[in-house]
């Protein structure tokens, strides 16, 4: 299986471990994931609420590009990926807006998009029963003992007729993967809710306040980390629990199956977070 990659820009920076899990944990797997060449920012977060044109202008763009490419488009940023995905779904609908936004792109770029790919989040690839099963097979190291809760956000599964691929309410994708690494995953009622999303500069004690929530329900479900599938929830979640009563570890789902993998670039990952998790997985601190 060949797949058109979109790190978008935060996996290139600040989540870049979410990048190298991801790429290194389908690599194992026997899927070649080629980046978007020529990628440009999606227009997350802002976008939406300043600029109608480029809000869809910039998803578009890399949606031709992965047309050209050939492939289905993964998109591992929950905020890229909604921001790709809700683009994709206007133009399927024939929505008047997005039409317009295509059709001046194809008088600058000389090709208008024609919805030939789908926009995939990993998580809706991993969980397909074939890969669960390569997954359970890749397991060498399972995560027998290690309880956690998988957090979806709300960009996964908001709105739920444009963007999920899951139970908008009660996701299970990542629950599956989790399992099939032998992690005991718990129920909580907090999956897609929200963690503040951009307000972590502009609105930090919003943020602080929601991250602690999420913190302090994961630990009342008994919950030794939290498993995130979004580099804005990730980033949130591990550098605003400070006045949470009990600080909980955060694991990108990608870095737990390396981890199950025993691949050896896990430390490296695992050592560009602010809360250590490496002791949740026998692997030493920083």
């Amino acid at each position: 299986m060949k797949l058109t990659y979109y790190p978008g820009c935060s996996l290139h920076s600040t989540a870049y471990e979410y990048h190298a899990s991801t790429c290194a944990v389908f690599q194992a797997l026997g899927v070649e994931l080629e980046e978007l060449a020529d990628w440009n920012c999606c227009g997350a977060t802002s976008a939406h609420a300043t600029n109608h044109y480029l809000s869809l202008a910039l998803p578009l763009r890399n949606l031709i590009l992965a047309e050209r490419a050939g492939h289905d488009i993964v998109v591992p940023c929950a905020a890229c990926y909604n921001a790709l995905k809700t683009a994709d779904h206007q133009i399927r609908q024939h929505d008047a807006s997005a039409a317009q936004v295509n059709a001046s792109l194809r008088e600058s770029l000389g090709a208008a998009y024609a919805a030939a790919v789908n926009v995939r989040h990993p998580l809706e690839i991993l969980s397909r029963q074939d890969m669960l099963r390569a997954i359970r097979a890749k397991a060498v190291r399972p995560l027998t003992g290690l309880k956690v809760v998988a957090y979806y956000g709300c960009l996964l599964s908001r709105p739920k007729d444009s963007v999920a691929f899951d139970n908008p309410d009660h996701p299970q994708s990542m629950d599956k993967i989790l399992a099939a690494l032998g992690a005991e995953v718990r129920r909580w009622s907090y999956k897609t809710d929200c963690c503040g999303a951009g307000l972590t500069l502009p609105q930090a004690a919003v943020v602080e306040a929601l991250a602690g929530k999420l913190a302090a329900a994961a630990a009342r479900a008994g919950a030794q980390a939290i498993v995130a599938a979004c580099s804005m929830c990730m980033m949130n979640l591990d550098t605003r629990q400070e006045k949470a009563p009990r600080q909980i570890p955060v694991f990108y789902f990608t870095e737990l199956m390396g981890a199950s993998f025993n691949l050896p670039e896990v430390k490296s990952w695992l050592a560009r977070h602010i809360i250590d998790p490496a002791h949740l997985l026998s692997l030493g601190g920083h």
